[in-house]
């Protein structure tokens, strides 16, 4: 499909892109993942099992899930940018109110708005991000790449700012981390605002509201990206306990994080010829797999050398799958039915992290530590990659049916 608005020279593809990647670093890079950092000093101040700790993360999937299902239909209605800027928003919102909030369930509710607006600014993002990378064939596993790196950039910054702000807060400052996350993340949203009114490009086919015939065909990788879902947050959610708990110091736990987030930005430079190149599940196999080592590595291996392999290994992977996830509906589906498609891969994935988190905790609690429920994730990881490896393309004459 032709689109002038979208001829435009190569670097102003990308700096389209750059620009639609603050979506996710704040949507998922700071408003879901910085939890992980927040969250030791919130379960001793307020008391929590691991299992209580998980279910924040639990609540936020569920609203990530509403967020992803109601996407499409809120991109018909208010247009991609506005979707992708208004659910940005809605993060800075939840942000403020963790901080001003100190009862579990309104912090549970804050959680929900979180996701709800990260699910919507996340596939809008990703339906505007797709459109740009499908008129640059020849950097098209790049540009994708480049925005799903973005939720990397929110979590190397949330690394700088939350142990920083507990070690001199002392313990109970949780309130003020998430004080500091919120004005971090507020210029973050004008700029996306500003930068979506300036160039207008972007502008994707008007979506359809029939659900795309392609959904039953994608059964394997949905399945497999559900599994991948479930046990990437578990991780996500934990390991800095985890560093925390083996001694780690607060130095030790940002520079974890950061090596996390600065990993994950990298990786449209590693990953950009296997999401052009690989056909089929097979790059999501691919990178699920790699994803699975580094979850398992510190499981199997104990010394700071391997936790810190384990950081760069699975935070340079892990949004390169969903990134290949895009890559796949761009091959196989019509433009018009991108939001849709993306919006129910999306959802699996949503489900997958709403029972990550409490999986991971209930195995923490009944075995007295974070060990087992890191092996689960490890193993919740390949098993996603195995069943995704099934996954096919559809044959060239139905994607343009």
């Amino acid at each position: 499909m032709h689109h002038p608005d979208l001829e435009r020279p190569r670097s102003d593809a990308m700096v389209q892109v750059l620009t639609l990647a603050i979506a996710p670093a704040v949507g998922l890079g700071i408003a879901r993942f910085a939890y992980a950092l927040v969250l030791p000093d919130m379960r001793a101040d307020l008391g929590w099992s691991w299992a209580e700790a998980g279910w924040m993360n639990t609540t936020n999937a569920l609203g990530y899930l509403a967020g992803a299902l109601l996407a499409a239909r809120a991109i018909v209605h208010l247009g991609a940018a506005r979707t992708m800027v208004t659910g940005a928003a809605a993060c800075v919102a939840s942000l403020g109110l963790c901080a001003l909030l100190h009862d579990t369930v309104p912090l549970n509710f804050a959680r929900v708005l979180a996701g709800f607006g990260g699910g919507l600014a996340f596939v809008a993002g990703g339906v505007l991000a797709a459109s740009v990378a499908a008129d640059d064939a020849n950097r098209s596993g790049f540009l994708l790449g480049l925005y799903y790196a973005g939720p990397g950039v929110g979590i190397a910054l949330s690394g700088l700012v939350v142990p920083a702000v507990l070690h001199h807060a002392g313990p109970g400052s949780w309130a003020l981390a998430w004080g500091a996350l919120t004005a971090v993340s507020a210029p973050l949203v004008l700029m996306l605002a500003h930068g979506v009114r300036t160039n207008a490009g972007a502008a994707p086919a008007t979506p359809s509201m029939a659900a795309p015939r392609s959904t039953q065909y994608m059964a394997p990788l949905l399945l497999g990206y559900g599994l991948f879902g479930a046990g990437y947050i578990a991780y996500m959610t934990f390991m800095v306990a985890w560093v925390r708990d083996a001694g780690g110091s607060v130095l030790e736990q940002a520079f974890f994080w950061i090596m996390i987030g600065g990993a994950a930005t990298g990786s449209p430079w590693v990953w950009a010829g296997v999401l052009e190149h690989l056909r089929h599940g097979h790059a999501f196999a691919l990178l699920c797999t790699v994803t699975a080592l580094g979850a398992a590595l510190p499981v199997v291996l104990d010394s700071a050398v391997i936790l810190f392999a384990s950081a760069v290994l699975f935070g340079g992977a892990f949004f390169a799958v969903v990134a290949s996830t895009t890559a796949f509906v761009r091959r196989n589906v019509q433009r018009t039915d991108w939001g849709r498609s993306i919006g129910t891969l999306t959802a699996g994935f949503g489900i997958g992290q709403m029972l990550g988190p409490i999986v991971a905790g209930a195995i923490n609690d009944r075995t007295n530590g974070l060990t087992s429920g890191l092996a689960a994730s490890a193993l919740l990881l390949l098993l996603g990659a195995v069943i995704g490896a099934a996954q096919r393309d559809r044959p060239a004459h139905l994607n343009s049916a």
